[in-house]
């Protein structure tokens, strides 16, 4: 009787698709378990959405007090051992990325030591010693950073990368490792459908097009789906998001492939609606294909508002031209999105997206007030540091006057004003009383010129997709683990409420370590 199966172009024992930090994690630890590995990735450059991040590694010292802070931010929307095995995964990472390190030389530092570094440098920025929120064992929480690789130059192995400057260092060590240990990575290679033996549901192995021309690949033992989420994927966002339309920050081949995999194979789907964001700029080019963030500001703990003292240069308004928000929230790049998404439904519409940022001329010399991501060759935009570039580029709007500005920006003149001037009223007294935005972080809309520009909704990324065990197995819809199949990193992430600051890096390693090792041990 003929096999159910299709033929095979080549063999492999683990298949790993994506190469971000969690597939690089996952095939790295499959080849040191034994298989033969092979690491594929749809892009034709690596690195995936981690070479564009901080690079901090969310790390944790003990791990039941991690678990209580890890159960209350995910507010019961994930079951208490996935919860627990990431929880414990943390409390190994600051020894386990000191370890990868030595591969070249690069100097690892943990929250305490890199704030020591930072004030002999003269960094104002100091990295926050806990969690971001106060809620039971945010205390035990800490980073752990790739400050340094002696001798090497992130512009010279990932040009392409735009981001910040700790992403390429953290994956720079893990790539070494992948070359140590002669692991096959195929650049430009889609995934396309996984294969499985429709008898039992096994996974064999992946369809994939190479040049265009599509090819089966079997993985005798198992496949790790570490491709991210759908943040390129504008029907997706669509179809899970109450919001739109919600700007894309970089990763735009993330289209929520490995998801569409799972389904196939009837994943269960968890966290969907999830999404870790602020709000940002658009390009006045059209074929610029992301938003493009605000400037990152320091994170602030709730209850120590006082302790800011970084002056944010702008508010928002609505529509409408009226305020309605605090623009600096405790973590802004995490929950600033959600404001944003208030559906009005006298009127109908979102009267927040886009909503409008505003400053006037000590604002616009501040610093940045954009900053875009990217991974991809040719695509690149660098903000000017003074934001005359953006304002001869029409992204932001200038004016000798505020009714000026809002003609320009299509508000309503007078409650556009009355918004400026309750502003700088309360900046005058000192205190926020209408939104408890921080003190220290208030500054007036008082010294022409004026700008003004739009601002969307903008996520940095998805947490949704499908289901995994403690084990990494992908989950079916009746509870039951889709057999040789295996998930790592944003994939389905475990965050399902409240966001932790470095909390996907820490669960690349986490999870990508664990499906990596049991893939291989099929």
């Amino acid at each position: 009787m003929p096999s159910p199966l299709p033929e095979f172009a080549e063999s492999f024992d683990v298949v790993v698709i994506g190469f971000g930090l969690a597939g690089g994690i996952a095939a790295l630890n499959a080849a040191q378990a034994g298989a033969k590995t092979l690491l594929i990735e749809k892009s034709p450059v690596p690195g995936g959405l981690s070479i564009c991040s901080y690079g901090a590694v969310r790390s944790a010292h003990d791990p039941d007090e991690a678990f209580n802070y890890l159960k209350a931010t995910n507010d019961g929307r994930t079951p208490d051992d996935v919860v627990r095995v990431l929880a414990e995964g943390m409390c190994g990472l600051e020894a386990y990325v000191r370890e990868l390190g030595k591969i070249n030389g690069a100097v690892i530092a943990n929250s305490i030591e890199e704030n020591a570094l930072r004030e002999k440098s003269g960094d104002p920025y100091r990295r926050q010693i806990r969690a971001n929120y106060p809620l039971p064992g945010t205390n035990t929480f800490y980073h752990t950073t790739v400050v340094d690789i002696p001798g090497y130059d992130a512009g010279e192995d990932y040009p392409w990368a735009n981001g910040a400057p700790g992403g390429p260092k953290l994956f720079k060590i893990v790539h070494d490792h992948l070359l140590k240990h002669r692991i096959e990575i195929r650049l430009a290679t889609p995934a396309l459908q996984l294969i499985a033996d429709p008898a039992t549901r096994e996974v064999r192995g992946v369809r994939v097009s190479v040049n265009g021309v599509e090819r089966n690949i079997e993985a005798r033992r198992g496949v790790v789906l570490a491709c991210g989420g759908f943040e390129g994927n504008a029907d997706m966002k669509a179809q899970f998001f109450e919001n739109k339309p919600v700007l894309n920050a970089a990763a735009r081949m993330n289209n929520g492939d490995g998801i569409r995999m799972a389904q196939q194979l009837g994943a269960e789907l968890w966290h969907m609606w999830h999404i870790h964001g602020a709000y940002g700029f658009r390009h006045s080019d059209p074929n610029y294909p992301y938003g493009i963030r605000v400037k990152r500001m320091p994170d602030w703990f709730p209850g120590e508002p006082d302790k800011i003292n970084v002056k944010m240069a702008w508010i928002l308004v609505d529509q409408d031209g009226k305020r309605f928000m605090s623009e600096y929230q405790p973590y802004t790049q995490d929950t600033g999105v959600r404001q944003l998404g208030y559906f009005d439904a006298v009127t109908q519409r979102f009267p927040r997206n886009p909503s409008f940022l505003i400053c006037d001329e000590v604002g616009r010399k501040m610093y940045p007030l954009g900053k875009a991501t990217s991974n991809d060759e040719g695509i690149r935009y660098d903000w000017s540091d003074d934001n005359l570039k953006e304002v001869g580029l029409g992204i932001i709007k200038r004016a000798d006057t505020l009714a000026e500005l809002a003609r320009e920006l299509g508000l309503d003149a007078a409650a556009f004003e009355q918004s400026v001037a309750r502003w700088n009223a309360l900046c005058a007294q000192g205190k926020d009383t209408d939104y408890e935005r921080p003190a220290g972080s208030m500054t007036p809309i008082k010294s022409p010129p004026y700008y003004g520009a739009q601002v969307w909704a903008t996520l940095s990324n998805t947490q949704g997709g499908p289901v995994h065990d403690a084990q990494q197995r992908i989950i079916d819809v009746y509870g039951k683990p889709i057999p040789r199949l295996y998930s790592a990193g944003e994939l389905g992430s475990s965050f399902g409420h409240l966001y932790l600051s470095g909390g996907n890096i820490a669960e690349c390693i986490v999870t990508g370590r664990i499906a990596g090792r049991n893939a291989a041990s099929q």
